[in-house]
């Protein structure tokens, strides 16, 4: 019997955000690594707003294994502060729905509750195998009838942290 074709749909936003709000940063290529190692991921779409300067992130990504869709950005001024703006959610259902006859079964990178009815249908069809949420504590009210695919990027972690940038604790003997 052949393999499933699983294919990730990554929201990068709601992934780097939600992981770097428990204070800590995930190492993208080991990311990769665990969707195909542990879920067979042959193809990884992550969604990004571009952001010219960010050329070489762009490139380090795609060398990881994904499938970079972009999604141009708008600047707003708030006081003396610049947000940069890339909503991807549109353009992530899109591409699930052009996918769809591509892959057997489909994992959804996010907690945002803009994707529940993607989801909604996915299940409907036989074709969600995971919600992979990256942070437990704020992720939308709306997922959580899901919560039987639902699984943390916290339970990977030790697999997936960017132990490179990883803060050093005060514990560190300097001197015998």
């Amino acid at each position: 019997m052949n393999k499933p074709k699983v294919y990730a749909f990554i929201d990068s936003q709601n992934l780097n955000l939600g992981v770097r709000s428990q204070g800590w940063k995930l190492d993208f290529a080991k990311f990769r690594i665990l969707l195909k190692d542990k879920y067979k991921v042959s193809k990884a779409y992550l969604f990004i707003g571009f952001v010219s300067g960010n050329e070489s992130l762009y490139e380090f990504l795609k060398s990881s294994g994904f499938i970079l869709v972009f999604k141009p950005t708008l600047e707003r001024h708030e006081g003396k502060s610049v947000i940069t703006k890339g909503n991807v959610d549109a353009e992530l259902v899109l591409h699930s729905m052009i996918q769809y006859k591509n892959y057997d079964k489909a994992i959804i990178i996010s907690g945002d509750g803009d994707f529940h009815c993607l989801i909604e249908y996915l299940d409907s069809k036989s074709k969600l195998l995971k919600v992979i949420v990256p942070n437990e504590k704020s992720f939308s009210f709306l997922l959580r009838k899901f919560r039987k695919y639902v699984v943390y990027v916290h339970n990977f972690r030790k697999k997936v942290e960017d132990i490179k940038t990883k803060k050093r604790g005060n514990n560190l003997r300097t001197k015998p």
